[in-house]
């Protein structure tokens, strides 16, 4: 399967997505860690590509989603942003209606 193709399937078949550097339990960089712990903090299941240890991947998404930077979010198949932009929803309270929304169309 093509990597793009790969890149579509993941984003379409999680309510919400994070790409990041590590895992939620150990983050690689300082970005991944505090968008995750938004995430956590939702209270809402969320999936994760970890993009150290899939180079195909890390290498294509920024290409996928025109978006040159990690961690990247998506929830219901579209691309939200990075670290800045998770925490200003977060914080808005918008993230939380758009995560909660998601993983109830889905399941």
């Amino acid at each position: 399967m093509d990597v793009l193709d790969r890149i579509k399937q993941q984003v379409e078949g999680h309510p919400v997505l994070i790409y990041m550097k590590g895992t939620p339990q150990l983050p690689q960089c300082g970005f991944s860690s505090r968008t995750v712990e938004a995430l956590k903090s939702l209270e809402v299941e969320f999936a994760y590509v970890n993009v150290l240890s899939d180079p195909d991947i890390f290498q294509n998404l920024p290409r996928f989603a025109d978006w040159p930077t990690f961690p990247q979010v998506y929830v219901d198949g579209e691309l939200i942003g990075g670290c800045d932009i998770t925490l200003e929803m977060h914080a808005s309270g918008d993230l939380q209606k758009m995560a909660a929304e998601a993983v109830e169309k889905k399941s």
